[in-house]
């Protein structure tokens, strides 16, 4: 019954070409716009560690002093290096992790070679193991590594293939500004989106060339990127406010053997602020929050705000879309009214005439995907041509390719409801009489 159903529709389609066109042009141009923005949304929301992303935390503390204190207010985004390594000592976590960014360039050996400008990231030991970075050749360094401030250097794939031609460079130098540092690793190919676990540098800001030691870092006095914020009046050099206890300007990682640990690990960071406050540094009530990684994200809202207007904008166009196909259809289906008289008087049921005009409706959404699809890949590229830092990731993939198909069908099905359901309720014997 259905492919007899199929046949009369495209029959029909043939028919009256020019509100076929029309009804399919109105949902492909709704469809292209709304998958467009939908994609976007969808490569700027997602979960860059869905594997693990439920046992990732972002602690914060409240180390300020009380002036302009405001209660419940939020605490900084960032810790203090005090903070921060009194979190890390304790170990409260599986993995744990101190960062921030940074700068360097790269200073070739052959002089007729051009230094290289790169985003460095300067970290602790169990960086690697906390996010799952894959490793080409070699490994991280370890916590020992980080006491004795070694000088050593995790490369990023890109960075290891422009200097040294791709081949394994473990074991080799390479100079960092005025400074040489060992190869211990080379990372495979690895661009978490969003940059979730720096977000001062840019939620979809590219993967660094190269990972240091933290504390190396600190004492060569490298070059550093991302927010500061210091309380009080003391006046101390770049060097002191780095290690002090005023200025916040690090993030702190942690991944919990369970979700359950969640509770546990607050209270551990209540006990903490309470025992700064008890010595003196914290002058602040508690204040303490334990964001994971798909809260965080929401917390310091990563998708712009004009993606999100562009994605409302695009489903209002749909809805628009579906309305004026809704009028097309009932100008087609009804003005076979003759046609539909004749079939119900030699016996067609209300429901044969509904579910035949309801397959033409889903035949107008499938070629409208067809044209919905181009359209949201000419959309898409025009998104990349755009001098935004998420616009590589604007690529339609299977998943947003499926929905486009989806979507088209039900937009037209909705459409075409009301006009199937006018069309099965004609009295035959009225309109034979008119005829």
């Amino acid at each position: 019954m259905l492919a007899y159903y199929f046949r009369l529709a495209l029959r029909s389609l043939r028919r009256n070409p020019a509100l076929t066109v029309l009804m399919v042009v109105a949902i492909g141009i709704g469809i292209g716009a709304s998958v467009t923005t939908m994609t976007v949304m969808h490569v700027l929301s997602g979960d860059p560690m869905p594997e693990k992303s439920d046992r990732l935390f972002y602690p914060r503390v409240d180390p300020e002093d009380a002036m302009f204190y405001e209660p419940g207010a939020e605490p900084p985004h960032q810790l203090t290096y005090v903070d921060a390594m009194n979190l890390l000592r304790d170990g409260r976590g599986r993995h744990q992790a101190v960062m921030s960014g940074g700068g360097s360039v790269v200073v070739p050996e052959a002089p007729d070679q051009e230094p290289v400008l790169i985003e460095t990231r300067y970290t602790t030991a169990d960086f690697f193991a906390l996010f799952d970075v894959p490793f080409l050749h070699g490994a991280g360094w370890t916590a020992e590594q980080d006491e004795a401030r070694d000088q050593v250097v995790v490369l990023s794939r890109s960075l290891n293939e422009r200097v040294f031609g791709g081949a394994n460079s473990v074991g080799e130098s390479i100079r960092l500004g005025d400074h040489r540092f060992r190869v211990i690793g080379v990372i495979d190919q690895w661009r978490p989106n969003p940059h979730f676990y720096d977000l001062t540098t840019g939620p979809y800001a590219d993967s660094e060339d190269a990972f240091l030691p933290l504390e190396t870092s600190i004492d060569l006095q490298m070059a550093r990127s991302g927010d500061m914020s210091c309380f009080g009046d003391e006046r101390q050099s770049p060097e002191q406010q780095q290690r002090s206890g005023v200025c916040m300007w690090l993030q702190y990682w942690v991944e919990l053997d369970a979700p359950e640990d969640r509770v546990a690990y607050r209270q551990y960071l209540e006990r903490y602020s309470q025992a700064q406050r008890e010595a003196g540094r914290f002058e602040r009530p508690d204040n303490v929050r334990l964001h994971s990684l798909t809260e965080w994200l929401e917390v310091r809202e990563v998708v712009p705000d004009d993606v999100r207007l562009q994605f409302w904008v695009a489903l209002g166009f749909l809805v628009v879309c579906i309305v004026n196909t809704i009028g097309l259809m009932l100008a087609k289906f009804l003005r076979r009214s003759g046609e539909i008289g004749v079939r119900r008087a030699l016996g067609a049921t209300r429901r044969s005439v509904f579910l035949q005009y309801l397959m033409e409706a889903a035949m107008i959404g499938l070629v409208g995907a067809v044209l919905g699809v181009l359209l949201a890949l000419a959309g898409l590229a025009a998104v990349r041509l755009q001098p935004v830092d998420y616009a590589a990731f604007a690529r339609l993939d299977l998943n947003m390719l499926a929905l486009a198909v989806g979507l088209s069908v039900l937009a037209s099905l909705l459409a075409g409801l009301l006009p199937a359901w006018q069309a099965c309720r004609i009295a035959p014997a009225l309109q034979l009489k008119s005829e």
